[in-house]
């Protein structure tokens, strides 16, 4: 039995998977009825892998605190006064137009696209590169064409930025 704790999530789903979160805890995804020690033997198993993650998400918590009042403050503005043009801009020269564009908080992804081609983007953007907000701004307008992760949606994105691939790595730093 694993001396892990963590949280155990029942489902209609096949399978077993595990998550760690941002914050470092440990989410188990497990079929409805599958048996208890079945679950702990799978844990037991990932142990390693599970640790391994704890501390990538503990120095990834590190490097990109939560910022203060005053801080979030003053990333929301610049986003509001920054990511527009940027969208102005790349949209130009992809030949694409989102219907709106909304900034918000969202803490596990730095945008998104909406099925009526609404872009959204999270404030925290700004604490990264520009090179890499940059990408994220035209990966959401790639997906008015495209709603998917397909290889076009990705040639998309690579006739504007030929090094999206360097400039994504950024945001996993």
């Amino acid at each position: 039995m694993s001396g892990l704790a963590y949280e155990l999530i029942r489902s209609r789903r096949k399978t077993l998977a595990l998550e760690v979160t941002g914050e470092g805890e440990v989410v188990v995804r497990a079929p409805m009825r599958l048996a208890r020690k079945t679950i702990e033997d799978f844990v037991a198993r990932h142990e390693d892998w599970i640790r391994e993650h704890q501390v990538i998400q503990r120095e990834r918590r590190e490097r990109h605190p939560e910022p203060g009042e005053e801080e979030r403050a003053e990333l929301i503005r610049l986003a509001k006064e920054t990511l527009p043009g940027k969208v102005e801009h790349y949209g130009r020269i992809m030949g694409l137009r989102p219907t709106g564009l909304t900034i918000t908080g969202a803490r596990k992804r730095f945008g998104s696209c909406s099925a009526k081609n609404r872009i959204c983007f999270s404030w925290r953007l700004m604490q990264y590169p520009e090179e890499a907000v940059d990408y994220v701004v035209v990966h959401e307008l790639a997906h008015i064409r495209h709603k998917d992760h397909s290889r076009n949606f990705y040639a998309c994105v690579e006739e504007v930025l030929p090094d999206w691939r360097e400039r994504r790595q950024l945001l996993r730093e």
